[in-house]
């Protein structure tokens, strides 16, 4: 049984009883039960984005490829570390758009769960990651289970902004309806693309602006 919350439960339950889902418990249990493998995030923590994020409150939707792959790092929501973790470079990029974009100081953690808690889905395509391999989890049916979770918010909900940084995120939105949704793209934050038009995308103002425009409630970034 998936512990995750009871609105994303309800909207994914088709996916939990499918057989590549069954096959990819199986292959996460194993994994965090090997002695000879460290799996992040922490097992309480693979669904945190949802739980963060209830399904019916979701407005925003940002999508990352896979946890932190060091210790102390992923805590199940893309592109955030707890309170004492130092930021990784993406993330201080990500706060400087931020602050450059809406003005708002920068912060003095990178515990995004005040932007989960706000309606912003902050979902990895892979939930789970071997330490020290990156995309070490990306085959092995998580890829599937959060492509369904796109299409699910894509079908069943209006008005959504999703914010793809990079060719893989904006690969995984190609299906989105534009006409339905705003798909803001443009490269990663990581410093290897950062300066090459992440710096003054624009995005967290651009959201905020179709949130409200549609009668939504901004993001306080």
């Amino acid at each position: 049984m998936v512990k995750i919350e009871q609105g994303w439960k309800d909207a994914l339950g088709e996916e939990f009883s499918k057989p590549y889902f069954t096959a990819l418990t199986d292959k996460v249990r194993a994994e965090y039960a090997s002695p000879g493998n460290r799996i992040f995030p922490p097992g309480s923590k693979i669904f945190a984005a949802f739980d963060e994020c209830p399904f019916n409150d979701t407005k925003v939707v940002i999508i990352g490829q896979d946890p932190y792959h060091g210790p102390g790092q992923a805590n199940g929501l893309c592109f955030s570390v707890a309170p004492g973790v130092k930021m990784p470079p993406s993330l201080i990029n990500i706060f400087k758009e931020v602050s450059e974009d809406t003005g708002s100081p920068f912060p003095q953690n990178g515990d995004l769960s005040r932007w989960a808690n706000q309606g912003v889905l902050l979902l990895n395509s892979s939930l789970t990651v071997r330490e020290g391999q990156p995309a070490s989890h990306s085959s092995i049916g998580w890829e599937e289970f959060t492509d369904a979770v796109v299409e699910k918010l894509n079908r069943e909900k209006d008005n959504l902004v999703f914010i793809l940084w990079g060719s893989h995120a904006i690969k995984k939105g190609a299906k989105i309806d534009r006409n339905r949704h705003l798909v803001l793209t443009s490269p990663h934050p990581s410093p290897l693309s950062a300066s090459r038009g992440f710096f003054g995308n624009h995005h967290f103002t651009k959201t905020n602006e179709y949130l409200t425009r549609h009668g939504k409630k901004p993001i306080v970034w």
